[in-house]
């Protein structure tokens, strides 16, 4: 797989996502959130939207346009076979909740892999009008810009974000391992887009993120951006990031938070 293709990936990660978000920011209702058609997921705060699932067919349709033979994981349709060795991974909106009230901090996420290892990705952070992309070896950038990570800092100086689950017994848990961090760092923050959160990593507006129970295509773009932007990404004990525990910062203060995390056992419910 030639560099060039990967940066082609992920300008065509990033024309899709910024239709979509356009699309998303048009058709959003702006009246209050009962005006907007919600369903459930998992439990009564783990919610859907009509648009989700639009943002996503969109997405799915102009990938087939393109490309007709690669494979699609959304999480709303879950995955189309293909015949290629190129899988998209596509999170419709990052953040539902935040959509629907009207917060800044969602974002349509489209990340490209080739033979199971992603090699470009876009995040579209709509509402701030902010595009994330990465392609692998090539670095990271928003809106042009290069990203890079801060530099490690001390853990008493570290901006934390991390999330929340939807069920009310894992979020008991979280708040427990929140209690323990709380005093060692220098503030938590919860934006409620695993995507964001993570291009806010790359982009030193927070330095670290850690969240328990995200999904693949909830941090398979930001994944990229924050690594290519120097960021350390993986879950505890030297395994790689999944869905019962991801952290992300720069090298040496991951070492730190890790360290502090991996007592604490966040990864119980």
């Amino acid at each position: 797989m030639m560099t060039d293709t990967m940066t082609d990936f992920a300008r065509l990660a990033e024309d899709i996502a910024r239709e979509a978000g356009d699309m998303l920011l048009a058709k959003r209702p702006t009246m209050s959130v009962a005006s907007a058609d919600v369903l459930t997921k998992s439990s009564p705060t783990d919610v859907v939207t009509l648009l989700d699932k639009a943002s996503e067919e969109l997405i799915r349709q102009r990938i087939a346009a393109v490309r007709p033979d690669d494979r699609v994981l959304g999480e709303e349709g879950g995955e189309a076979p293909g015949d290629s060795d190129v899988r998209w991974v596509v999170d419709p909106i990052d953040g539902t909740v935040n959509f629907l009230y009207g917060l800044p901090d969602w974002a349509v996420s489209i990340a490209v892999e080739v033979n199971g290892r992603v090699v470009a990705g876009a995040v579209n952070v709509a509402p701030r009008g902010e595009m994330f992309t990465a392609a692998l070896g090539e670095g990271a950038w928003l809106d042009g810009e290069r990203l890079r990570c801060n530099p490690a800092v001390p853990l008493g100086q570290a901006l934390v974000a991390t999330g929340f689950g939807y069920d009310s017994a894992r979020r008991a848990v979280q708040a427990q391992v929140l209690a323990s961090v709380l005093p060692r760092v220098r503030d938590i923050r919860r934006g409620g887009s695993c995507a964001a959160d993570l291009c806010s990593v790359a982009s030193g507006r927070v330095d670290a993120y850690y969240e328990r129970g995200v999904n693949y295509w909830d941090y398979a773009a930001g994944g990229l951006v924050a690594s290519e932007a120097g960021a350390r990404i993986g879950g505890l004990g030297g395994r790689p990031s999944n869905s019962e525990f991801m952290l992300c910062a720069a090298p040496g203060l991951f070492a730190d938070l890790h360290d502090l995390l991996a007592p604490l056992d966040p990864e119980r419910d």
